[in-house]
């Protein structure tokens, strides 16, 4: 799978996640028969133009933890995922530390992932998309 084809099949899969639920750059690259690229998910997901139509919900991707990834000093990143997720409905507390954070066991989408006979081999294993 070249790094185009990745891409294409991040925005399909994150298509498919429900309105008001969230899952994980891991599990998205376990459904895209990557799981060990949940890192270039995310770099994906950032390099998303945002006129792509269909549009991809985004900001229905988090961290393992149930946490909004940081963008970084001087961005407000974090702050709109947190506004599309909230605007769905979705609850989003504020840690002590300043994170953003879902309970994945209330609101996660993590469906059955192929077995590997389904899935696509991961010729990119070591390298990456």
């Amino acid at each position: 799978m070249d790094g185009a084809e990745f891409h294409a099949a991040v925005y399909e899969t994150v298509r498919t996640i429900p309105n008001a639920h969230v899952t994980t750059y891991g599990h998205i690259a376990k459904l895209i028969g990557m799981p060990r690229h949940s890192r270039h998910v995310g770099q994906a997901l950032k390099f998303l133009n945002p006129d792509t139509n269909p549009p991809v919900p985004w900001h229905r991707v988090i961290g393992s933890g149930g946490t909004i990834s940081s963008r970084g000093p001087g961005t407000d990143g974090a702050s709109r995922q947190r506004d599309a997720l909230v605007a769905e409905g979705v609850e989003v507390v504020e840690t002590r530390g300043g994170e953003f954070k879902v309970d994945l066991r209330q609101y996660g989408w993590f469906p059955t992932v192929p077995a590997p006979a389904e899935l696509p081999p991961d010729e990119n294993e070591e390298n990456g998309p």
